[in-house]
């Protein structure tokens, strides 16, 4: 049981506020259950997140995808071998310049992307299953509103990542 908290200040948060630290631990262990329910495909937190990247946003420039997803050009070049290897993504010339190349996600790749969700969302799901009536709605409140705070927010710039 934690230990009772003193009353902060009147400029400091209030004595029921919830420590940051236990909301960034309850984060990393809901991110953590979530994305290890994904079997489908077998692939990294790596891939699928270039994976679902691709998805989203079409195809790009191996270059752009390595910038995007925060990793160097020949680990990004290694991650596309192997899945383009699996038919999960192909390379083909770019239309605009033709000494480039762009990568796509294929039919296969989508597939693997919607069983990976869909494994995902069970496993959210189940988590809420647990949680009492208010509780699931507090959830969905904070999620939706942590989503469309975090679209709206620029990600840092590659320099500013650590």
């Amino acid at each position: 049981m934690d230990a009772p908290r003193e009353a902060s200040g009147p400029n400091g948060p209030p004595p029921d506020a919830p420590n940051p630290d236990d909301l960034i631990i309850a984060v990393e262990q809901m991110i953590r259950y979530v994305r290890q329910s994904a079997r489908t495909g077998g692939l990294s937190t790596a891939a699928s997140s270039a994976l679902a990247r691709l998805s989203r946003e079409g195809p790009v420039r191996l270059t752009e995808l390595a910038r995007a997803e925060g990793v160097s050009q020949p680990n990004m070049t290694q991650l596309v071998t192997r899945l383009e290897r699996a038919d999960l993504v192909r390379r083909t010339a770019d239309a605009s310049d033709g000494r480039g190349v762009l990568v796509a996600v294929t039919p296969t790749g989508l597939e693997v992307l919607a069983a990976r969700r869909a494994e995902r969302a069970g496993a959210l799901r189940q988590l809420m299953e647990d949680m009492t009536g208010p509780e699931q709605q507090a959830t969905t409140t904070a999620l939706l509103a942590l989503a469309r705070v975090i679209r709206n927010r620029p990600y840092p710039p590659e320099e500013d990542r650590a």
